[in-house]
């Protein structure tokens, strides 16, 4: 058993390091504070083959591999969250499914220059009565015309209205002649920006992720031909759940990125700050509250890359990827809260570093499937019953 890192996986890991430290640590706080998406970043992003890597080169993609992309998410997330967390979901569920169930007309006119890194798509699941419970989604897809005429809402999207967003791709129910309302069926479309009818709400203030764009999605008589069907007309809500598997990876090495930067905050902090004549490092206490945040952070690494090699190897990963989410987003959150204790008053000072990473921890045990329907999905697993 090899744990080391494969050769492109190190080198992605070196380039992603050196673009962190270079375009995005200094000015995070600059975007966090003006809560504002820097689109430029992606673009340098994609000329560095960064943003198309679980795509194949025929595609525009680099094929890196999962492994690859969360050895560098612990770079990018590192560095900022919000970047982290918009690549996360534009390397996952925004293009996934588009590689998975599009035609090759398709990924033709959108994976491509989503994978060269031209332009950022989205994942339109979540509605203000349907998150967790996907099939309860209330946007409604109607024959029309040759296409389907797209009327519903969606909320907690990201990616989907910042000015390089090339579209959504959206779940809908089914609704035609002869159509069974008590047993939907559901259907994945992708709506380019600029469409019709498909209107931006304003963009959320939330707690953390600042400079991260997510905001409410409104289709009013939004229509789109039948060549924006993505897959097969029925089984969206199957292709829908299957993508967040790999997006759940993406999360758990998003978790673990935040874990590993308050880890090593405390460890400076520990090492710098003196109270009563002593570096406070000095103190028992504090030793073995980075003892037990290390701990955490290298299992947490287990699981995470554990999954992302499942994934790559083609393997079954559905309830290593749970694991991996669940274990590494709740780490996150602890050694976060241990961390801003280190620093004390100044840890909860919003200028200091430590304090963004701990506002931006709490969406990690949310998003992308609750930490509650990940404990059910694993559970069902073990238990054999899916």
């Amino acid at each position: 058993m090899n744990l080391d890192l494969p050769p492109l996986a190190r080198e992605i890991k070196q380039l992603c390091h050196d673009f962190a430290a270079r375009e995005i640590r200094e000015q995070a706080a600059g975007w966090w504070e003006r809560e504002e998406f820097p689109s430029d970043v992606f673009l340098r992003m994609g000329e560095l083959d960064l943003m198309g890597m679980l795509v194949p080169e025929q595609w525009g993609g680099s094929e890196a591999g999962m492994l690859a992309f969360v050895a560098g998410m612990e770079e990018i997330g590192g560095a900022d969250q919000s970047v982290g967390a918009a690549w996360n979901a534009h390397t996952t569920i925004g293009t996934l499914g588009l590689l998975v169930y599009g035609t090759d007309s398709q990924k033709e006119r959108w994976l491509r220059p989503l994978a060269e890194g031209k332009a950022i798509a989205g994942f339109g699941l979540t509605e203000p009565e349907a998150g967790s419970d996907a099939a309860g989604i209330r946007t409604t897809a109607t024959r029309q015309d040759g296409g389907w005429r797209i009327d519903g809402q969606k909320t907690f999207i990201s990616n989907a209205g910042t000015d390089i967003s090339l579209g959504v791709t959206i779940l809908a129910r089914v609704q035609e002649e002869g159509s069974d309302p008590e047993k939907p069926g559901y259907v994945a479309l992708f709506v380019p920006t600029g469409t019709e009818g498909y209107v931006f709400g304003t963009r959320f203030k939330k707690l953390g992720w600042h400079a991260l764009d997510t905001r409410e999605l409104f289709f009013e008589g939004c229509w789109v031909s039948d060549e924006h069907v993505i897959g097969d007309v029925g089984s969206g809500l199957r292709q829908f759940l299957q993508i967040l598997d790999p997006g759940r990876i993406s999360v758990a090495a998003l978790s673990l990125s935040l874990a590993q930067a308050c880890l090593e905050m405390a460890i400076e902090q520990a090492r710098n700050r003196r109270q009563f004549g002593r570096r406070i490092g000095d103190f028992q206490a504090i030793r073995h509250k980075l003892a037990d945040m290390a701990l955490e952070v290298e299992a947490a690494r287990a699981l995470v890359y554990r999954a992302a090699w499942l994934y790559d190897e083609g393997r079954e990963h559905r309830k290593e990827a749970a694991m991996a989410k669940l274990h590494a987003s709740e780490v996150a959150n602890r050694v976060a809260s241990e961390a801003v204790q280190i620093h004390g008053g100044m840890g909860y000072i919003l200028e200091s570093r430590v304090s963004r990473f701990y506002a931006d921890a709490k969406v990690l045990e949310i998003g992308e499937g609750t930490n509650e329907i990940q404990r059910d999905v694993i559970g069902r697993l073990v238990l054999g019953r899916e």
